[in-house]
């Protein structure tokens, strides 16, 4: 009966040779019609001897029919199927659980198809490792598109990590490998074993897991993604009916690694290394954004990545929020109490590219899976990272079920897409020669744009008010425009120029300003060509940059007074604000995501100042409409006086929608003080100084107006009244026809 039990040759032997991608064909139960009888069949070169256990519980013993663990057993007249579990014996233990091999596929048709169309919105419920229930039985079913693989394994602790134990099945002509494995529960440790076509064997994270391991181990972890209980109803309510651009938007870019601020440092972790929970950050950084007036907060890249000093921009685990700090239940404890303080919370998102860690992306399934095969399309060569084949659908899918996965299981309020002109430009950071032109000979990379497009299409259609910014450094125009009018319908963009200029600006001596007085006034020439984002960013603190402060020109008490300038000028200039950690204190070393800010500078006067002006600052932005309403129109803005080149002293007005509550903003870019400086105003009256960069209580010389100034009906600017004002050195002035609230 032995060799009447055994599969075809050809089957037996792929089957145990490890090739085989049906391996659902001949294990399980199958009726056979020639022999009137039903056959089980179970392959487990581990187990010693095999029972199956029928639905009334009795044992019958499978017959070993081939040495390498392949066992079976016949029911002889039976021509129905029927329950069973298999109970597997093994040298000191003993397992049972019903038959993997015994459940239809777990997936459907109509999946299949919108996966390799790219266009399964919610692709990541049913691609990775999900806690399933299939006629009673609970385990958990896997799911893996891997297209060349010859065979693709399940593989954890609970097989000891034997790929022979528990080989997928390949789900028609999709690529998608499953398997449905019983018993399995939440928590659960595994990997995908892959055998490519040439027979090499590896083993690779799962692309869509939910939650992983703690570096430096790289398995995913089984997470059911159900037990969160969300709070933030009205917030998620009001937010489909934002519209943040005319809005106040002042952002804190935290690294959630090295922020260990106020509220955090007394918890005295015993390594200065170690990480703290996601729910304690949670509540120390939200007092502090508080606190300081801040309207959001925007994490560095949260998807899981093995090397800390990449900050978060090597992804391998774009489903799975970095296990550093917790689990998922944890990560959206954080968000949703950031929510109930009313933050928003902005990510930073990397599908410009991945790194060749093989246990990763990289060469998925023995061939360029992800990535192109040509290293002039597939490659960064000086980031070492492959780029994402963007004309791939499933490639597609995978990137834009990301996206939304964050908008939708996470409460993201926005995504900040990074390297947004490196996908964009097939010759970005290359060489001739190393890079290959698009169909029509040009150097735009089409698949990419039709990407964005289509991101940025379905994230504002399926999570209306969330944003997507675009960190994009060329004069593509178009970036923050609907995709419906020819742009790629980011809500917002970068703006890489204006940072440039102002930075070198204030870098200059101010002796040597006034010749580069443009610095200052050419971003008004392009700020309402898109809707920006003004950064000053964690890329401009590191690698051999200095600290903003440090970046200031001047004498130590110059640098602090051309900082709270800097920032003034920042905050009344149209657009979006974005600082980074630390700035706000004058934190005086470059920043190092190993180590903690450098909080303790707060017990300087002179640190502690200039944390008080920026959060004042924060309190007048969000108070004055006419600094955040109208930021993308030029109605928003108007000079008063450009041209005052020698004395670098320049001044405009913001307006707010209505054209009734403006705010003139004076600034005196020197450390002369100017008396009796003569600037023309829309209206008579009194004007408030609402806000002062040099008072005392900053760190300043207290020079100013004495709280308010009346108009006199003397002609300048154009206008008929003006003002007569005393300017602080490297100072600006704030003022308003409304006093403070």
């Amino acid at each position: 009966m032995t060799s009447e039990l055994l599969p075809n040759e050809n089957d037996l032997k792929m089957l145990l040779e490890g090739r085989y991608g049906s391996p659902h064909s001949i294990l399980g139960m199958h009726l056979d019609p020639k022999l009137n009888c039903i056959i089980v069949r179970c392959y487990d070169p581990v187990a010693l001897e095999v029972m199956v256990i029928g639905e009334t519980g009795e044992k019958n013993k499978m017959e070993k029919i081939h040495e390498q663990g392949l066992f079976a057993l016949s029911f002889p007249g039976v021509q129905k199927h029927f329950k069973y579990d298999l109970e597997k014996h093994f040298d000191t233990s003993v397992f049972t659980s019903p038959d993997p091999y015994c459940f239809l596929p777990g997936i459907g048709e109509m999946d299949q198809y919108l996966f390799n169309q790219g266009e399964h919105h919610k692709v990541y419920e049913f691609m990775g490792a999900h806690p399933r229930d299939f006629g009673g039985v609970k385990g958990v079913l896997f799911t893996v598109w891997a297209p060349s693989a010859d065979r693709v394994s399940v593989v954890g602790n609970f097989n000891l990590w034997d790929g022979r134990r528990h080989p997928m099945r390949v789900i028609g002509s999709s690529g998608i490998w499953e398997l449905f494995i019983p018993s399995l529960k939440e928590g659960e440790i595994y990997k995908f074993e892959i055998r490519a076509k040439n027979g090499d064997i590896f083993l690779k994270l799962d692309p869509y897991a939910y939650w992983t391991e703690t570096r430096p181990n790289t398995a995913a972890r089984v997470s059911a993604q159900t037990q969160f209980a969300w709070t933030d109803e009205n917030w998620m309510d009001a937010r489909k009916h934002k519209n943040w651009l005319e809005g106040p938007m002042n952002t804190y870019e935290v690294h959630m690694g090295s922020w260990r601020g106020p509220g955090l440092r007394e918890l005295n972790p015993a390594d200065e290394n170690d990480f703290h929970n996601y729910r304690d950050i949670a509540h120390a950084l939200a007092d502090y954004v508080v606190e300081m007036g801040y309207t959001h907060i925007q994490l560095l890249p949260m998807a899981e990545h093995p090397f800390d000093q990449s900050w978060g921009y090597q992804v391998t685990g774009y489903y799975a929020p970095t296990a550093r700090f917790g689990t998922p239940e944890d990560f959206s404890y954080f968000v949703n109490y950031m929510h109930s303080k009313n933050i928003g919370i902005l990510v930073d998102w990397v599908p410009a590219h991945f790194p060749k860690d093989a246990f990763s992306l990289a060469r998925f399934d023995g061939t360029a899976l992800y990535e192109h095969l040509d290293p002039r399309q597939g490659e960064h060569r000086d980031w070492g990272t492959f780029i994402f084949n963007y004309g791939r659908c499933e490639v597609r899918n995978f990137l834009i079920g990301n996206a939304l996965y964050w908008l939708e299981r996470y409460h993201i309020d926005g995504l900040r897409v990074d390297a947004v002109a490196s996908m964009l430009y097939l010759d970005y950071s290359k060489q001739d020669g190393n890079w290959l032109p698009n169909k029509y000979g040009g150097k735009e990379n089409l698949d990419a744009i039709s990407f964005m497009k289509r991101l940025n299409e379905l994230t504002h259609e399926l999570h209306p008010g969330t944003m997507m910014i675009a960190e994009e450094s060329t004069a593509w125009t178009g970036v923050s425009r609907p995709a419906y009018l020819g742009g790629l319908g980011f809500t917002l963009k970068w703006n890489m120029g204006w940072m440039h200029d102002t930075l070198e600006y204030f870098s200059k001596d101010p002796v040597f300003r006034s010749y580069h007085h443009d610095k200052l006034t050419f971003s008004i020439w392009y700020a309402f060509s898109e809707n920006f984002v003004l950064p000053f960013s964690h890329d401009e603190v590191v690698h051999g940059k200095k600290s903003l402060l440090d970046k200031m020109s001047g004498d130590y008490w110059q640098k602090f007074a051309n900082l709270r300038l800097l920032m003034s000028y920042m905050m009344s200039h149209p657009g979006k604000k974005l600082l980074f950690m630390g700035c706000e204190f004058g934190q005086w070393n470059e920043w190092d995501c190993k180590n903690s800010l450098d909080w303790p500078l707060l017990k300087y006067p002179i640190h502690t100042g200039t944390r008080t002006a920026f959060k004042d600052l924060n309190k007048v932005y969000k108070d004055r409409p006419a600094l955040w309403e109208v930021d993308f129109h030029p109605k928003g803005f108007e000079w008063v006086d450009i041209n005052d080149i020698l004395q670098s002293v320049i001044s405009y007005i913001r307006w707010d929608k209505n054209h009734t509550e403006p705010v003139l903003v004076v600034m005196n870019n020197t450390p002369v003080v100017r008396s009796n400086y003569r600037v023309g105003v829309p209206f008579g009256g009194t004007w408030y100084e609402i806000f002062n960069s040099d008072a005392e209580n900053y760190g300043g010389s207290g020079v100013g107006n004495k709280g308010r100034v009346d108009t006199e009906n003397k002609e300048c600017h154009g206008r008929p009244c003006s003002l007569s004002l005393t300017l602080p050195p490297l100072g600006a002035l704030y003022l308003s026809q409304r006093k403070n609230s």
